[in-house]
C-alpha cells in the first residue's frame, strides 16, 4: 500500500520545531488534517511511543510495503 504525499506532507509540518511527536499526537493531527483512509491504516498500526522524524518516515515505510512487517497493511487479505 502507497501512502500519498499528504503524508509525507503532515510528517514535515509535525516535525517542524519538534524533535520527537508521540503516536496519539501523531494520529490527532493525522485526523484534523483528514488524511485518506489508506494513510490512517498506515498511522492506526504504528506501535505506542514517541518518535524522531527519521523513526516515523522508517516505521511508515516498513507498515506500508506489504509482507515487510507483522505490522504491515496488506493490499488484500491472506488465509
Amino acid at each position: 500500500m502507497a501512502t500519498t504525499q499528504a503524508l509525507s506532507e503532515l510528517v514535515d509540518e509535525l516535525y517542524a520545531g519538534q524533535e520527537r511527536i508521540d503516536r496519539d499526537e501523531i494520529h490527532r493531527r493525522a485526523v484534523a488534517a483528514e488524511l485518506p483512509s489508506g494513510d490512517m491504516a498506515v498511522l492506526d498500526r504504528l506501535p505506542e511511543g514517541e518518535y524522531a522524524e527519521d523513526e516515523l518516515n522508517e516505521a511508515i515505510a516498513l507498515i506500508a510495503e506489504p509482507g515487510a512487517s507483522p505490522l504491515s497493511v496488506d493490499e488484500e487479505p491472506t488465509d
